[in-house]
This record gives structure tokens, sequence and C-alpha cells, in this order.
């Protein structure tokens, strides 16, 4: 299996939210992990924010970054460029869907064009249910 990461499931899994050993689980079975450059930007983002708001403690901000570096290293990454950026300015089927969410489908697509073959790995709702409708398999 070939799991695209979004923000917010591996956020989840960074963080050790209550899903993360779902997350975790869809990880370790991974064929192969590919995500946007969007996501380890968008999570180390949120881990600084986080910590700046002293929402999460300075040893859990650095686990956390090591952990997405280690994982990031591992990962096919798609630069957010051309058509892909054209392909999120365009409807979705589940209106209204944010612009960092259009981008994350958006890369879902193109992958799943190139290999036919991709669960995208997602929490968030609206992010799912247009994956849903535009054919993708998700988890968990």
């Amino acid at each position: 299996m070939i799991v695209y990461a979004e923000s917010s499931a591996v956020l989840a899994w960074l963080l050790a939210e209550a899903v993360a050993g779902d997350v975790r689980d869809v990880l370790a079975r991974a064929e192969r992990v590919v995500a946007s450059t969007l996501t380890p930007l968008e999570c180390a983002r949120a881990v600084e924010r986080g910590c700046a708001s002293g929402r999460i403690g300075d040893a859990d901000a650095l686990a956390a970054r090591r952990l997405l570096d280690e994982a990031a290293r591992t990962w096919v990454l798609l630069d957010m460029a051309g058509p892909l950026v054209e392909r999120a300015a365009r409807r979705f089927p589940q209106e209204p869907v944010r612009t960092l969410d259009a981008i994350h489908l958006a890369t879902a697509l193109e992958f799943h064009d190139a290999i036919n073959d991709l669960t995208l790995l997602s929490l968030d709702d609206r992010v799912r249910d247009n994956a849903t409708a535009l054919g993708l398999a998700t988890a968990p």
C-alpha cells in the first residue's frame, strides 16, 4: 500500500494524540509514503506555533521535530508547482475546501494518477470526504 501522508494525521502522530497509534500503524504498513512538500512544512510550523504558545513543551517539540525530519527523509515529496497548483485552484466535489487542503488533495490526485494505488491518510473530514468523492481510499 502506498500512503499519502496529509498534515492532520502526521501531526497527530508527531504529537502523540489519541489516534497516533492508528496513524503510526498505517505508516508502518505502507510500502511507500508520499506527500506534498507542504506536509513537513505545515507540520513543522504547527509544532513551532504550539511551542511558542506554550501548548507544546520544549522536549515534546524537539522530539516531534526529530521524528518529522527522520520520517520526511524517507518520503517521496512532490513540489507545489505547475499543474498541481492549477488543479488545487479548481473546484472539488465537497466545497468549501481551504487552500492548503486543496494542495493536499491535488497532490494526492497527482500521485494517484501516476501509481493508481494510493490511500490518503488524513484525519480531516473535509479532506477525507473529498478524497472519497474523488475515488481515493482513505485511512485510518
